[in-house]
C-alpha cells in the first residue's frame, strides 16, 4: 500500500494507556524520539497494539506546526526538534523539511507568511508540534 502522508516513522510501541474511549500510544522511533498518538480503544484492539509491537506513525505534512522556539508551551504532545534541512517555496505555501536525529526527515507545509514571520531558513533550529490526535498508527496485517 502507498499512502499520501509524507511523514512515516517506524518504531516500537513503548506503552499503551487506555482511557474510557481513547488510548494514548507512545511509539519509540529510536534516537531518543517518541511519537504520541491518541487513538480509539477499538483501534488498539484491532491493531493488537501492545508494548514491543512494531508499528508506524503516519502524519500529514499539513498537520505539522513549526516554531523556532524549542521551549514553547503548548498542548501538542509531540515536540520534535531538529534543523531546517530544505525549503521548497511556493506561491501560497512552502514545504519545509526538518532534519531530526537519526537521519529522519519530517515534512511540514506552512504558509509563505508564516515562513516570513518565523524567519525560518535552511540551517535554523526548529521544533515541530503535532497533536497526538493527528497521528495515525499502522501495523502489518
Amino acid at each position: 500500500m502507498k499512502i499520501s502522508a509524507r511523514n512515516q516513522f517506524i518504531g516500537v510501541v513503548k506503552t499503551v494507556h487506555k482511557g474510557a474511549v481513547n488510548s494514548d500510544v507512545i511509539l519509540d522511533i529510536g534516537d531518543g524520539l517518541e511519537i504520541f498518538a491518541n487513538i480509539t480503544n477499538e483501534a488498539v484492539v484491532d491493531l493488537r497494539l501492545v508494548a514491543g509491537r512494531q508499528a508506524m506513525a503516519l502524519i500529514k505534512s499539513s498537520f505539522v506546526l513549526l516554531t523556532p522556539d524549542r521551549n514553547v508551551r503548548t498542548s501538542a504532545r509531540n515536540h520534535l526538534t531538529g534543523v531546517v534541512a530544505d525549503i521548497i517555496p511556493g506561491s501560497v505555501n512552502s514545504e519545509v523539511k526538518l532534519q531530526l536525529p537519526g537521519q529522519r526527515i519530517l515534512t511540514a507545509i506552512v504558509t509563505v507568511d508564516a515562513m516570513t514571520d518565523l524567519a525560518l531558513v535552511k540551517g535554523s533550529p526548529c521544533t515541530a508540534l503535532i497533536k497526538a490526535s493527528h497521528v495515525l498508527i499502522a501495523v502489518d496485517a
